[in-house]
């Protein structure tokens, strides 16, 4: 547990945050008495999943290899260093996006599930509040299957989904994360 007189906020996010998204994180909580403290949940793409999204791309009639002999030439564990890299990467730009903002932050990738890992941090340290940022979802919202309804369930803090590269007004308008664009 942390330091009560610091105010804890996970943030699960699904790619690096570009410098005005970290803006309008920090924004939220720039009102605060007491000094915030972010910790980022950023996590690994699945290598395998890459690799077959990138097979799913050939059409199937312009196949001239059967897909085995085609994923043998793949090397995946190329691909999970690869994936790593990214992440490591998106991670680190992530943390001095928030750093240049004034933020106090840490911050890992994560191979678990994300909402697991999102209710493990927030118990942790103590957070007083989590905040997930995210494409868009349409399906997976609809539904409630998305990070943010799974996580509201889980979670016994409030659970703020907000959408990358959209400013608030942007997402206050029709509903969340709509734009008039």
């Amino acid at each position: 547990m942390t330091d009560f007189d610091t105010y804890d906020v996970v943030l699960l996010v699904e790619q690096a945050l570009s410098p005005d998204d970290a803006k309008q994180v920090r924004s939220l909580h720039e009102s605060l008495d007491q000094p915030v403290t972010y910790h980022v949940l950023l996590p690994m793409e699945d290598a395998a999943a890459r690799v077959e999204s990138a097979m799913g791309t050939l059409g199937a009639g312009e196949m001239v290899v059967s897909p085995a002999l085609a994923m043998n030439e793949v090397d995946l564990e190329e691909v999970r260093r690869d994936c790593a890299d990214r992440s490591k990467k998106d991670l680190a730009a992530t943390l001095a996006c928030l750093t240049a903002c004034g933020a106090t932050v840490e911050g890992k990738v994560i191979s678990s599930p994300p909402i697991e890992a999102l209710a493990k941090a927030v118990t942790e340290t103590g957070a007083q509040e989590a905040i997930i940022l995210t494409r868009p979802h349409v399906v997976a919202e609809f539904f409630h299957v998305d990070w943010t309804s799974r996580a509201r369930r889980k979670l016994g803090v409030p659970v703020l989904h907000l959408l990358e590269h959209e400013n608030l007004d942007e997402q206050a308008g029709g509903g969340e994360g709509i734009s008039g664009a």
